[in-house]
């Protein structure tokens, strides 16, 4: 089972996450989300654990734990779902048709 481990505070790396989760047994991988451009943690991350048992007893163990001053949030990961997209922005954002473009292209007479 993936959990998803939510909330990191942005020093914590894999051996941090692993170190955290390492008394569940078959915990066996650890990963942190970075930032692609950055390198710098994005305060979240992920734990395999094989045995269903463990993983469940972790989620309920460390839900809302306070780890370096802050709250974490494990639950169970759930797959992204085929085609999901985030969104960055209002409505048109990208398309043109967003706010500031209605005058555009017409000058005054």
């Amino acid at each position: 089972m993936k959990i998803y481990v939510g909330n990191l505070p942005f020093s914590v790396d894999d051996k941090k996450l692993e170190e955290l989760f390492s008394q569940y047994k078959d915990a066996g991988e650890f990963t942190v989300i970075k930032d692609k451009f950055s390198g710098r943690s994005k305060g979240f991350g992920f734990v395999t654990v094989n045995d269903e048992e463990s993983a469940k007893k972790a989620i309920s163990e460390m839900n809302g734990k306070e780890f370096e001053g802050r709250k974490l949030t494990v639950n169970e990961s759930k797959p992204r779902e085929e085609g999901e997209r985030r969104s960055f922005g209002g409505p048109g954002r990208f398309s043109g048709r967003g706010q500031g473009n209605q005058n555009r292209g017409r000058g005054r007479y």
